[in-house]
């Protein structure tokens, strides 16, 4: 049996009502570029309907218990099969330009990127404020959310995958390093010009002073700091309900739009 060429990993836990549309969007986007492609979801301990779903949508599941998000990427990654790996989180719409970008800096020679992102639904005042200087920062950094990040299967067991020591921050220090290894090869880690649409819900439903007090938590303590998962509520805690609900799902763009 021939592996396929690009494997889209999406770990999950408890997201029925957005991964409907994560997967719609990755099966429109890979139909589109004409991809030999697989969708593998990591079903991290849900308790709702989230691998079942999963499997409707024609993925293939593989069931979890970490309950800790860069164990669940890493778990994905060693269950796929392609020789691209791209983690995609399940509240997250990929348009055709971010897979179309990441195809571009391998076939170029590159080993590893990312995007950054938008986000939807209506968001608070100061989101809107201050997202646009920290997409800004996050690309002359080389970082990327965890939204989308692409690596090669080597450049992946180059560098261990993602760091499981940690609970949240796993994507800076994967981007940290994957640029490292690119540069062995002369490239870097790089960040495509098209972002992936993801959700504003904790935009929506935490306050700018409670995320800010959590990234400032994290900041000050470090990687030490993040081996604890005190201070990552927004992660681990109960969900609050997303006062808009699940937003429509947007037009996936084509290369021909």
């Amino acid at each position: 049996m021939t592996s396929p060429a690009v494997s889209f990993v999406v770990p999950a836990y408890n997201e029925e009502l957005l991964l409907p549309r994560t997967l719609d969007s990755i099966r429109a986007t890979a139909r589109e570029l004409g991809l030999d492609h697989e969708i593998l979801v990591a079903d991290d301990a849900s308790n709702d309907r989230t691998g079942a779903i999963a499997a409707e949508h024609g993925a293939r599941v593989l069931a979890v218990n970490h309950r800790r998000i860069s164990a669940t990427r890493n778990a994905g990654a060693r269950a796929a099969t392609g020789a691209l790996l791209v983690f995609v989180d399940a509240d997250t719409v990929v348009p055709v330009g971010p897979v179309a970008g990441a195809l571009e800096v391998i076939a170029s020679g590159g080993v590893a990127g990312g995007s950054t992102c938008a986000f939807d639904g209506t968001l608070p005042g100061w989101a809107r404020g201050i997202l646009p200087a920290l997409m800004t920062f996050y690309r002359w950094a080389r970082l990327t959310p965890g939204a989308f990040l692409f690596c090669t299967r080597e450049a992946f067991e180059a560098v261990g995958g993602f760091d499981e020591s940690v609970f949240g921050g796993e994507e800076v220090l994967m981007a940290r390093a994957l640029d490292r290894f690119a540069k062995t090869r002369g490239r870097r880690f790089t960040i495509v010009r098209s972002p992936v649409l993801t959700s504003g819900r904790k935009l929506r439903t935490y306050s700018g002073w409670e995320l800010l007090a959590t990234l400032a938590r994290v900041g000050l303590r470090g990687r030490r700091g993040a081996r604890r998962r005190e201070g990552f509520e927004i992660w681990y805690g109960p969900r609050p309900e997303d006062p808009e609900g699940v937003p429509a799902t947007p037009h996936v763009a084509s290369r021909t739009d």
